[in-house]
């Protein structure tokens, strides 16, 4: 049967942080659920909480005219630009987009955005905008990425203007992609720790 860490070693320390982290908790949460009327309060706070990052997401929405104002980098087509698992801050206004700008895009039928620079910029007579975009890292165009028949992208499916980065900290929702059943546990002891908190006095 495999062995527990000692109780001395980093492991070990981990282990019995974990174990008090969860005991009190518990204890906590135990102690909320005697008291309906905290508990209604603590359950308001969690809602507050929710419907602010709504609003704060629903506001960059606006102030980026995008969709999707934040994105993760989710492979390495744009080394050495940017790397798997950056967060990316897009603008989506309404000035031209110009060849050799990094763009995030959609493609009908695909649910993952496309962070790539654009090649060419294709201006029709008639004002219509068609661009032709490329991964960095990659040795040939993305018309095999466009939907069938699809030879340029058009302005509508251009989400926005990369205009910012941090490094590596979009790595947690990539894992948390990767396992969705992390994804719920770490809902739910967010959720369980904010039940929980106790404003001091």
């Amino acid at each position: 049967a495999p062995r527990s860490p000692p109780r001395g070693s980093p492991g070990g320390r981990a282990m019995e942080f974990v174990k008090t982290v969860v005991k009190n908790q518990w204890a906590e949460l135990k102690q909320l659920w005697a008291n309906p009327r905290q508990l209604i309060f603590q359950f308001l706070n969690l809602a507050m909480i929710v419907l602010s990052a709504l609003m704060i997401w629903k506001l960059m929405v606006v102030v980026t005219n995008s969709e999707s104002p934040v994105v993760v980098v989710l492979s390495g087509s744009m080394e050495t630009a940017f790397q798997r698992g950056d967060i990316l801050f897009l603008d989506n206004n309404a000035a031209p987009v110009r060849a050799g700008e990094i763009v995030v895009f959609k493609i009908s039928g695909r649910d993952v955005p496309i962070v790539h620079r654009v090649l060419k910029v294709h201006e029709k007579a008639n004002g219509t905008v068609e661009l032709l975009t490329k991964g960095d890292a990659n040795k040939v165009d993305d018309k095999g990425l466009y939907a069938p028949g699809q030879q340029w992208l058009r302005r509508e499916d251009v989400l926005g203007r990369a205009r910012g980065a941090l490094r590596y900290l979009g790595m947690v929702t990539i894992i948390l992609n990767d396992y969705p059943a992390l994804k719920f546990v770490l809902i739910g002891l967010m959720g369980l720790f904010v039940l929980t908190s106790r404003e001091s006095s």
